[in-house]
């Protein structure tokens, strides 16, 4: 039998350095959410807390293959470390396309870890709650994936939306690509593992999916406003790539044809200068784009913990996990 050898290893060194680090959002809710139903986390709670994790971690790599980012939390991606790692080997051949065709097959083999820890969390329960649990799992990465496509489709299909569907595509995306899978569906995952029953999932998923909302929100707006020293990201990222967020979407319906036009010709322009970038976010600010969003990221988290039934003492600690979600800087 032959061992897998040396090359290998760079797989495991930069598995490391992305579980490191990072806001560990879903871990947290997927914890809250056992501990909604059981007080006692076990050891194989936090198989499944880890579990989302890893897949987090895959989906960041992928993710950032797509936008062709060039960090994550301040250090290379992924395919730019294989890239870093093609030119200091002397191999042959385009360092950027290894970096790219290894860094897919690294995210892949996040994605198995992650069923690897998903099975073995699920092994020792009896088969209605294994059954619950595995359902709300493959729920979240159907609708991820689904998700992600869609912010695929926002940024090529732009010019045939008209402006006045474009908020709500642009929400559509924020519910699937992030607000489902960041904050409602660890809930709901990990009180599903700790055997709640539908109506206490339901009233998770009601607190959930508004809070992820204002989650995902908060993300586009560091990514256009965030400061790269605490985000980890250039400077209006966003832009560059071209992301038609919700923050884009209300700008268009308040800016005058020709500052439309204007605007569209920025966003996706990846060689923008920081007088660009400083121009796009001026815009934004005086049409009250900005303001309106930070508007509506406040009014999700209220009206999450307003409206919630959950017990008081885990409104308590939902409560401090929602102001970190909206008063976040990374």
């Amino acid at each position: 039998m032959y061992a897998l050898g040396r090359d290998v290893s760079s797989f495991d060194t930069f598995a490391r350095q992305f579980l490191t680090g990072g806001k560990r959002f879903r871990a947290l809710c997927a914890i809250h959410g056992y501990r909604i139903h059981d007080a006692t986390v076990t050891d194989h709670a936090i198989d499944i807390a880890t579990a989302l994790e890893v897949f987090h971690a895959a989906a960041l790599v992928h993710d950032d293959i797509m936008d062709s980012s060039d960090t994550r939390r301040g250090k290379p991606s992924a395919h730019r470390a294989f890239e870093q790692l093609h030119a200091e080997s002397g191999w042959s051949g385009d360092g950027a396309s290894f970096g790219i065709n290894a860094a897919l097959l690294f995210g892949d083999l996040l994605l198995a870890y992650c069923d690897e820890l998903i099975a073995h969390a699920l092994s020792p329960l009896d088969s209605l709650t294994r059954e619950r649990t595995r359902r709300e799992f493959d729920r979240m990465r159907r609708e991820v994936t689904l998700g992600q496509y869609l912010d695929v489709v926002e940024e090529r299909a732009w010019p045939t939306v008209s402006i006045t569907d474009a908020l709500d595509r642009a929400s559509r995306v924020v519910v699937f690509k992030s607000a489902k899978y960041s904050i409602e569906a660890p809930l709901v995952i990990g009180a599903a593992f700790a055997g709640a029953n539908d109506d206490e999932l339901d009233g998770l998923r009601a607190f959930g999916l508004p809070l992820g909302v204002a989650f995902q929100l908060r993300d586009d707006m560091l990514g256009v406003f965030g400061d790269p020293d605490v985000t980890g990201k250039p400077a209006g990222d966003d832009i560059r790539e071209g992301k038609r967020t919700v923050l884009i979407a209300v700008a268009m319906e308040r800016l005058d044809d020709a500052s439309i036009r204007s605007l569209n010709d920025l966003l996706g322009d990846r060689g923008l200068s920081p007088e660009q970038i400083a121009s796009v976010r001026s815009t934004l600010v005086e049409c009250g784009a900005h303001d309106e969003v930070e508007r509506l990221i406040t009014g999700q988290a209220l009206s999450a913990l307003d409206e919630s039934s959950i017990s008081s003492d885990t409104v308590t600690a939902l409560r401090e996990l929602a102001l970190g979600v909206t008063n976040r800087v990374s």
